[in-house]
């Protein structure tokens, strides 16, 4: 008659799918947490201004100050306005720039 309370809990294949589900969830918080915490991350500072496609139509410039973004995003169009000489700009050989002012 003890044959017949066998206890099949421990055979339950769905206890191991649950288990593995969990262990899965925990790696990617994980690496979650490990790419936000990245000091190479550009919106981790105060202060960011990240340029994307330069010199080129679809250009846009994206400034973090603080909590506040602003985006902006090239028309296309010459610029123009009203202004002074102030100096002058050098590029070295070594193509760092020089400004000289006047």
């Amino acid at each position: 008659m003890a044959g017949r309370f066998i206890d099949h809990e421990d055979d339950d294949p769905i206890l191991s799918v649950v288990n593995l589900i969990d262990l899965f969830l925990v790696i990617v918080v994980i690496l979650l947490l490990v790419v936000v915490r990245n000091p190479l991350n550009p919106f981790a500072a105060e202060n960011v201004v990240v340029v994307e496609n330069p010199g080129q139509d679809n250009m846009r410039i994206t400034v973090k100050k603080g909590e506040e973004l602003t985006r902006y995003e090239s028309s296309g169009e010459m610029g123009e306005g009203e202004g002074v000489k102030a100096g002058i700009t050098y590029r070295l050989p070594d193509g760092r720039m020089v400004y000289v002012p006047e």
